[in-house]
């Protein structure tokens, strides 16, 4: 008879994982493992930040881009730490392979996707998805990656001091989680100010290989054989050299990249503490654009199109006092700053950097009529929301909301039912509010949902529409849409406590070059063909503005 062999007692090593060979003490050595968990967790939290923050800023939509790479990648971690087992036998030198790996893939990935949206995302067909997938795709290796290092890593830390499962599960989840959280604020408040999205990404992936290395090669290399040793050397080295030298040529691939997407007449680039501002041409007889966060925001081509549009009608009424939300660039204030009559201009806008330029660069302000220059405005630099729950009451006759595209996620709040009940209580009686609404005839859900914002913020509002000259993306919250879902007009609605306010133009103003009054009843009922009936409206906890 053949007697069943009994199960291993709880903690028994398996055959290969007998006590490490180490050069220091055991207690030394746990603490060794312990330390480098903690760097490879930071690591691979930076990783999971970068490609959102990097994805949410080239194709748009934060709340989708963090859902897909998160859920990616948590998935992936659960596959990896799977195929992993198949690795604890030879633990120290799977754990070396993974790391380089990982710090090559983690490292590059910034710059792997801002090169395929800058130099393929205008392919269209097939690729018109392109960075999509390459996000996934790097979510799907960072995320095998990061999952294959727990099942090693336990191997490791029991190797070097056998204890119970269930002490060294907490010993090296506490390491992880407290790694995790320095990551985590690392990457908003030192590496993304301090370095950029690029040169952060790559020093975080020199700083993963280190890590790794240097457990291996130094903790354990006595495990490793002679030419795992040399093998893994080299494949470091070679990771961190390639590091390196993408570090280097950070700055002339940032310059190459950018004008892939802008053009050859990238005049001014630079980084805020809240948004990427770009100015090309303004020169030489050529137009002026403003990106913000790679959006046009400005064209030269036909500005003057959507400003009068959005200022002229809104100023047929009292208009002593004006408050212009947004428009840090002192467009929307140039048309105010033609109307009699206008006591004083306050604009709030969240830019400092794009105030800057509307008042020094000389295309810009020259633009903008110098508007910075005249002693009637007032600017604060404040998030707009943040600013009207203090503003006094009654204070304007006319309120312009020159915000960006309300389908862009950081935008939702400021076309809000809250927001919008905060912008009627500072509007005098007979006051106006005419709000920027995006794209009527291509994005009208997003459209009439601001409509239906407003109504329920006790506001009634007439729609008009203007057509746009210049087509591209301007004002799109997805930054790789079709040339065909392209914006091909611009949508806006003004609104009034009580009364649906009068579409007109003020006889006592100096004509608009771009507006009629029979225009604008034109554009107002080629508005009103798109309507989209019993839509809810947008708030802060529900917000409503996505296609």
């Amino acid at each position: 008879m053949i007697e069943p062999h009994a199960p291993a007692p709880p903690g028994t090593p398996p055959p290969w994982g007998g006590p490490a060979r180490l050069p220091v003490r055991p207690a030394t050595g746990r603490f060794l493992v312990l330390a480098c968990v903690f760097v490879c967790a930071a690591c691979g939290l930076v990783y999971e930040l970068e490609l959102v923050a990097l994805a949410s800023y080239l194709i748009g939509d934060s709340v989708t881009q963090a859902s897909v790479v998160l859920s990616v990648m948590v998935f992936a971690m659960g596959i990896g730490s799977l195929a992993a087992k198949r690795l604890r036998r030879l633990a120290a030198v799977g754990f070396g392979a993974i790391e380089a790996t990982l710090a090559l893939v983690g490292g590059c990935s910034a710059m792997a996707l801002y090169a395929v949206f800058a130099w393929t995302g205008d392919w269209g067909g097939l690729w018109a998805s392109g960075p999509r997938w390459l996000l996934v795709a790097f979510s799907l290796t960072i995320g095998l990656l990061i999952g294959a290092e727990v099942p090693l890593l336990m191997e490791l830390i029991q190797r070097v001091r056998r204890q119970d499962a269930g002490g060294a599960v907490a010993d090296l989840f506490a390491a992880d989680y407290v790694g995790a959280l320095v990551g985590g604020l690392a990457f908003p408040f030192l590496l993304l100010p301090l370095l950029g999205q690029l040169t952060g990404a790559l020093l975080t992936g020199a700083v993963n290989a280190i890590a790794g290395a240097t457990l291996v090669l130094g903790l354990f290399r006595r495990d490793l054989t002679r030419r795992a040793r040399w093998t893994l050397l080299v494949a470091n080295l070679t990771v961190l050299g390639l590091l390196a030298s993408a570090a280097a040529l950070v700055d002339d691939f940032e310059r190459a990249a950018r004008h892939a997407v802008y053009g050859a007449d990238v005049r001014v680039a630079q980084q805020t503490g809240t948004q990427e501002v770009v100015l090309t041409g303004g020169t030489h007889g050529r137009p002026l654009d403003l990106f913000l966060d790679g959006r046009l925001r400005v064209s030269g081509r036909d500005e003057q199109r959507y400003h009068e549009a959005l200022v002229h009608p809104a100023m047929d009424g009292p208009h002593a006092r004006v408050l212009i939300l947004g428009g840090g660039d002192g467009l929307a204030a140039r048309e105010v700053l033609r109307h009699p009559g206008v006591r004083w201009v306050d604009v709030v806008a969240l830019n400092a950097g794009v105030v800057r330029l509307a008042r020094h660069d000389p295309a810009l302000s020259k633009l903008n009529g110098h508007a910075y220059d005249d002693p009637r405005m007032r600017v604060t630099t404040q998030d707009a929301f943040h600013w009207l729950r203090t503003a006094p009451a009654a204070a304007y006759d006319v309120v312009i909301s020159d915000l960006p595209d309300p389908g862009i996620t950081a935008s939702t709040k400021l076309y809000s039912e809250e927001f919008y009940g905060l912008a009627r209580r500072v509007l005098a009686p007979g006051g106006r509010l005419v709000v920027h609404a995006g794209p009527c005839a291509t994005r009208p859900r997003v459209f009439w949902t601001v409509e239906a914002t407003l109504r329920a913020a006790g506001l009634r509002a007439v729609a008009y529409r203007v057509g746009r000259r210049d087509g591209g993306f301007a004002g799109s919250p997805d930054r790789t849409a079709l040339a065909s879902r392209a914006p091909r007009d611009w949508g806006f609605l003004l609104a009034a406590v009580a009364t649906t306010p009068r579409l007109g133009l003020d006889p006592q103003a100096p004509r608009p070059r771009t507006l009629t009054p029979a225009s604008l009843a034109a554009d107002a009922r080629a508005a009103t063909r798109h309507r989209l009936p019993d839509l809810p409206p947008s708030t802060l906890v529900d917000p409503r503005y996505a296609d």
